[in-house]
């Protein structure tokens, strides 16, 4: 059971009888599922019902509270919709409960295609494998094809000019790192390449729509029997509005690609696994929509993902983070922007070969 500070029991099951009284009346138990600086998750029990709680950590940042808020709003939008995701049950903002704001979600049973050594045996065979990347897929060209205002999230993002606020909003990031974690700027390779071919080769959002931000197999929760079948996308906090295909340029960079000598960051990836040119047409056939200027979305996805594992490389060497961690994610940061100043270059001589 989690100590009073994280779950205090006392004042949970009153709100729990008045909010949710279909849970039943029963002891309750709980558990951490997981817990460090961003939230703390945990499955709730009573009467025979497992449920979710997501809260703030112990030691909350400033926007903690605001994050949570959006992620339970974004969860209640899609509600009843077939975005694959944890239904939202009930969302308190009354900090006389826990001390913090807090929601509940539905419990969704499965596993984390993370570590392809690691998968249940019912994932041995190559074929039910290889459907595991077209299940991710699916889970962002369905949320791609939700209408946002449809749903009631008008004013969660600021889509107008979303894809030309990128590259400031995460340089922004790199640099606040100085005062949040004492950071002295290192060199990054490849840094200044990327930044200036993305100012020079930002397109049009072909159509809006909701983002997750941060989707991958990490954050995609699969059914635990074969065959392949995402159960949840879970983890929203980066949710907003704006162009989707940001989704897609997340998970494509990591894929090896036939068209492509650019060697990809070694994230996730198995043998069995498709090429990106079957998951883009994939993606493109559930949405009804073309894949443009995918090259652009890849290495924006990189960039992002370089300025925010920056931090944990800071925080590896200022010991607020294991050193090897921190050093782990000091490498991956190179590696992503060895991998976006390749593609530009790659891009910019197939683009000049065309003309010539």
């Amino acid at each position: 059971m989690p100590d009073s500070n994280m779950l205090n029991i006392e004042t949970l099951v009153p709100w729990l009888d008045r909010t949710l009284p279909e849970l039943g009346d029963g002891p309750l138990a709980a558990e951490i599922l997981t817990g460090g600086a961003t939230n703390i998750v945990m499955r709730i029990d009573r009467g025979g019902t497992s449920v979710v709680l997501r809260r703030p950590p112990l030691a909350p940042r400033p926007d903690s509270f605001k994050v949570l808020g959006r992620e339970a709003r974004v969860l209640g939008a899609l509600n009843g919709t077939p975005v694959r995701k944890p239904e939202l049950i009930a969302y308190c903002e009354d900090q006389s409960v826990l001390g913090v704001p807090f929601y509940i979600m539905e419990y969704v049973p499965g596993w984390l295609a993370m570590d392809p050594k690691k998968f249940p045996a019912a994932f041995d065979p190559p074929e039910i494998r290889r459907q595991l990347a077209f299940e991710l897929i699916g889970g962002i060209a369905e949320l791609a094809k939700v209408d946002y205002r449809a749903v009631g999230l008008e004013g969660f993002g600021k889509p107008d000019g979303f894809l030309a606020r990128q590259v400031d909003r995460w340089l922004y990031q790199h640099a606040s790192y100085a005062d949040s974690e004492g950071y002295g700027y290192r060199p990054l390779p490849g840094k200044d390449v990327v930044v200036d071919w993305l100012r020079a080769n930002t397109p049009e959002t072909p159509q809006v729509g909701i983002i997750h931000g941060d989707y991958g197999y990490p954050n995609a929760l699969f059914a635990p029997e074969a065959p392949a079948r995402l159960a949840a996308m879970i983890d929203w906090e980066l949710s907003t509005i704006g162009d989707p295909l940001l989704d897609l340029g997340w998970l494509m960079y990591a894929v090896p690609s036939e068209r492509s000598a650019v060697r990809p960051p070694e994230l996730y990836q198995d043998a069995s696994y498709p090429l990106r040119e079957e998951l883009v047409d994939h993606y493109a056939a559930i949405t009804g929509r073309p894949v443009v200027n995918l090259t652009y979305y890849m290495v924006l996805a990189q960039f992002k993902l370089a300025m925010l594992l920056e931090r944990h490389y800071a925080r590896g060497l200022n010991g607020r983070l294991d050193r090897d961690m921190g050093e782990q994610m000091g490498a991956l940061v190179l590696d992503l922007l060895r991998a976006a100043s390749e593609m530009t270059h790659e891009f910019d001589g197939a683009s000049e070969r065309q003309m010539a």
